[in-house]
């Protein structure tokens, strides 16, 4: 990241996916949801407490990624930014997956047809209407 008038900015862009691993701290592992994606870090989804601070290493592991380390840069409401390391060939994996995995991932709107009742036998559809008596 870069920092210009202390406004931070990305390095690489990130594109959407869903992949799923496990997140590795010190002794402690958990599942994990990979949100977005780039050749510099990545957006993750945690399913349990993570007790890592900001500055911490950690290790992703995904089977269409393999193993990828890295720094905790932001936690906030059961999400995570990782940075991954520069030492490691993060930047390889990633691109290989973009090449040979990676479908990208649209919004998902249903358009559920309008279903009547059957008017052919059966009890008629209630109509919500009052009746009045003289």
């Amino acid at each position: 990241m870069t920092r210009n008038l202390k406004i931070t900015a990305r390095k690489a862009d990130r594109k959407n996916c869903r992949v799923f691993g496990n997140m590795r701290y010190l002794n402690t592992e958990v599942d994990v949801r990979i949100l977005n994606l780039s050749a510099t870090g990545a957006a993750l989804e945690t399913k349990g407490p993570v007790h890592a601070a900001s500055g911490s290493k950690v290790r992703i592991e995904a089977e269409n990624l393999g193993l990828l380390e890295g720094i905790i840069r932001w936690k906030h409401n059961g999400r995570v930014g990782i940075q991954f390391d520069v030492t490691s060939n993060a930047r390889a994996q990633v691109s290989s997956y973009f090449r040979f995995f990676h479908k990208e991932i649209r919004p998902v709107l249903a358009v559920r047809p309008l279903v009547r009742p059957n008017s052919g036998g059966g009890r008629p559809p209630h109509l919500a209407t009052s009746t009045l008596k003289s």
